[in-house]
């Protein structure tokens, strides 16, 4: 089976620095699974804040993760700096994927790549559709 490469820094709209923590690292000395999903979450959280979506509070969105993954290329550990690209491919009425590529400084090829599909949703979480002020915002990842 062939497997996909890596993405370029240059396949992706938007970028939010991050910074690995000791707490990080597994037995083996490298980034465990879970930390990269967090990773994602922290970038797609700050990306959100940074322009205008607010994520807590009386007037946050209810956007729900109903799906994930993630692929590995490279190991990272503590105390990388990193970079993470954003990119939204797909926009519909209730949702949005983000894909996300983790880049160690000054490298350009991807050592991970994930993806979220959320869904915004009311205080019952039925779907209901994205704001178009949102959605603007959301396009410019596009």
């Amino acid at each position: 089976m062939s497997r996909q490469p890596p993405s370029t820094r240059d396949q992706y709209k938007g970028f939010v620095p991050l910074q690995t923590r000791w707490a990080d690292n597994d037995a083996y000395g490298h980034l465990n699974n879970a930390t990269y999903l967090s990773l994602f979450d922290t970038a797609m959280s700050l990306w959100q804040l940074q322009n205008g979506i607010d994520i807590q509070g009386p007037d946050a969105l209810r956007f729900l993760i109903v799906e994930s993954g993630c692929r590995y290329f490279a190991e990272l550990a503590f105390p990388d700096d990193l970079s993470a690209g954003l990119r939204i491919p797909h926009i519909g009425t209730s949702s949005y994927r983000m894909e996300f590529a983790l880049f160690k400084a000054g490298q350009s090829t991807a050592t991970a790549e994930g993806f979220f599909t959320q869904v915004l949703t009311d205080q019952s979480s039925t779907p209901i559709p994205i704001p178009p002020q949102t959605r603007a915002i959301l396009e410019t990842l596009r």
